[in-house]
């Protein structure tokens, strides 16, 4: 099955080695509220509102602004990680594999839209901030554990 969107099966390794560091240090610094002096930097802001905890000259659009960039390493890493896992080819891709990876996809869209729903159901305020922030990592993670899932269990089948 030809499949033009797919990477090179030799970048698996290395997408599992920036997922799995990425989703380690990310659950690190959630569950401890760590705030890094080490990485802080001058960066460029389209937009900066942080009125609360700046002064005004800080707020509006094309500032230079000092922040830690850790977690945005953080989440460049998950992403580009997850993207090398979940499409990089295999080491045979046949359509088979390749029902299995569009299954997978369409199943974590919807599993991932579900679960927002419930979130706007029932979870409120800041929290529900939180809830947007990890959902940008969530369907490809879906989309990752299904099909690795499905993969394995259709491999211990034969």
């Amino acid at each position: 099955m030809k499949s033009n969107y797919l990477i090179s099966n030799k970048y698996k390794i290395p997408g599992w080695i920036l997922l799995i560091v990425g989703l380690v240090v990310g659950v690190f610094l959630m569950l401890s509220e760590f705030e890094s002096e080490v990485l802080k930097t001058n960066v460029l802001a389209i937009y900066n509102d942080n009125t609360i905890f700046s002064n005004d000259d800080e707020s509006g659009f094309f500032k230079i602004i000092e922040n830690s960039i850790l977690d945005e390493i953080i989440a460049i890493a998950i992403i580009i990680g997850g993207l090398m896992v979940g499409f990089s080819k295999e080491k045979v891709e046949d359509e088979f594999i390749y029902k299995l990876r569009k299954d997978s996809l369409v199943w974590a869209i919807i599993f991932n839209y579900i679960i927002l729903m419930l979130a706007i159901i029932f979870i409120y305020e800041f929290t529900f901030f939180d809830v947007l922030v990890y959902n940008m990592f969530t369907p490809l993670l879906f989309f990752i554990v299904r099909f690795n899932f499905l993969k394995y269990r259709s491999y211990n089948e034969e």
